[in-house]
């Protein structure tokens, strides 16, 4: 997810346009996009907080663009486009179709106005549908069904953005005011204690396994093979009470905690805290937190996990932990990827109620019972990181917060980003990003999956990220 677009695919998840899983699929998603916006005002849409952020009203014609620009226009005879001047208009950063506004400027779009961007809307879906009525025999059927594919995993990233965007926005507003009301219910779960499950040393395989009906980005390719030395991960996310415990003891404070890089940041940023985090003396704790839906008293989110940090925040605490645990860091990405892989899950009830089943090791013939943990992914509708449960194995692996890695964002052994405008958001990225894993509260559940790399630079603080910490192991 993403700041920018990541446009490369490896496969369809349907080679058939006529295929009415795709079309089903087509329509949830766009759908999904609009409910997004719904509680927003034509106002809130035209925000843009920060340069990372851009406006949702943007979004909502970036999304169609991409439909219109790689599929209706190469693929549906006799298309007409809905206006010339949106092909320049809603591009974001494909230089070689051409120029497009700076992104600064986004916010300043008020012309065309909301009804022409959901007439845009509605008018590309139309189109898509006529393209997918299309008989089998149509010769454009699959690479189409690819870019549509791709389509949707592109509108699946801007809706996480639509989110986290919007709660940027809503937050510099004087009034704070909340993107909903807040639930009348409060999850009083208190988190395990912290545990590790420790894996042994060896290689393993890394990367997306091709399968032609299965999509993935290319950066997630080629599979290859890494050694791993012996390491633990922690079974659960660090929480807000952990992290408040490294801010008492004067962890902004303390120069042999901090990369260089994060240290000259945060004093010249005047970080104290997390991102949307406040003092508060009418609280206990005497902090509160912005959060989707309004306020929230650090009190009641203690045992969540702690969000909106950079990598520099995350090392930081890490270095922390360290002092008491020795060894303890963050984990590579094949660490991660590698106990992602390893650990029994299943989605079961995706999209709608996703469940995550988990034990530490996979049993010879699964146990008749197991214990369900939702996987607190956007369709949740928590819109905030939950806390974990008292249960057997990695719990957290997907969704509530992105987990910062140690690695650099790099490509695999023998990359190649795909020829044309759709190999530009991948490659030309790998420089000074850092890679994190595993979808946040804000990434829809059909869009995750264990070899995904998102990417950001080390200071981005405006995604729902936090951190799970790794340790060195002995042999």
């Amino acid at each position: 997810m993403t700041a920018a677009t990541r446009s490369t695919t490896l496969g369809p998840r349907s080679s058939d346009l006529a295929n009415a899983g795709l079309s089903a699929r087509f329509q949830a998603i766009r759908a999904a996009t609009l409910a997004l916006t719904a509680p927003l005002s034509p106002e809130d849409l035209m925000v843009q907080s920060c340069p990372e952020a851009s406006p949702a009203k943007w979004h909502l014609a970036h999304t169609t663009w991409f439909f219109e620009t790689f599929v209706l226009r190469e693929f549906l005879p006799g298309y007409k486009e809905f206006h010339p001047d949106f092909h320049w208009l809603f591009n974001s950063y494909y230089n070689s179709l051409g120029e497009m506004p700076a992104k600064s400027l986004r916010s300043s779009f008020s012309r065309p106005p909301l009804a022409a961007i959901l007439a845009y809307r509605a008018y590309v879906d139309e189109a898509i549908a006529r393209l997918l009525e299309a008989p089998p025999e149509y010769p454009a059927n699959a690479e189409a069904a690819r870019l549509i594919a791709l389509g949707l995993e592109h509108e699946q990233q801007h809706q996480e953005l639509i989110a986290t965007d919007i709660k940027h926005a809503l937050f510099t507003n004087p009034l704070h005011p909340a993107y909903r009301e807040a639930s009348p219910s409060l999850d009083d779960t208190i988190a395990p204690p912290l545990d590790w499950i420790a894996f042994a040393p060896g290689l393993t395989e890394i990367g997306f396994a091709a399968d032609p009906e299965s999509f993935a980005f290319d950066n997630e390719t080629p599979r290859h093979t890494v050694y791993l030395a012996p390491f633990a991960l922690a079974t659960r996310l660090v929480t807000c009470a952990e992290y408040l415990a490294f801010m008492d003891d004067s962890g902004y404070t303390r120069p042999e905690l901090w990369l260089a890089e994060g240290w000259t940041t945060m004093r010249a940023e005047a970080w104290q805290a997390p991102l949307y985090w406040e003092r508060d003396p009418a609280t206990h704790s005497g902090w509160r937190i912005y959060t989707l839906e309004g306020w929230q008293a650090l009190d009641r989110l203690s045992e969540t996990p702690v969000c909106h940090l950079s990598l520099f925040e995350a090392d930081a605490y890490a270095r922390w932990a360290a002092r008491h645990t020795p060894g303890v860091r963050l984990p590579t990405e094949f660490e991660w990827e590698h106990a992602a892989c390893r650990l029994q899950t299943l989605l079961r009830g995706a999209p709608t109620h996703p469940d995550l089943l988990t034990w530490p090791e996979p049993p010879a013939s699964p146990p008749a019972v197991l214990a369900a943990v939702p996987a607190n992914l956007l369709e949740t509708g928590k819109l905030h990181p939950t806390p974990a449960r008292a249960l057997p194995g990695l719990q957290q692996i997907y969704g509530d917060v992105w987990e910062w890695t140690s690695s650099g964002y790099t490509g695999y052994p023998g990359y190649r980003p795909l020829p044309g405008a759709l190999g530009e958001y991948n490659g030309k990225f790998m420089s000074s990003q850092i890679i994190l894993r595993g979808g946040s509260c804000v990434t829809p559940a059909s869009h995750i999956r264990a070899t995904y790399r998102n990417f950001f630079p080390p200071s981005t603080r405006w995604q729902f990220s936090g951190l799970r910490l790794a340790k060195d192991a002995a042999q």
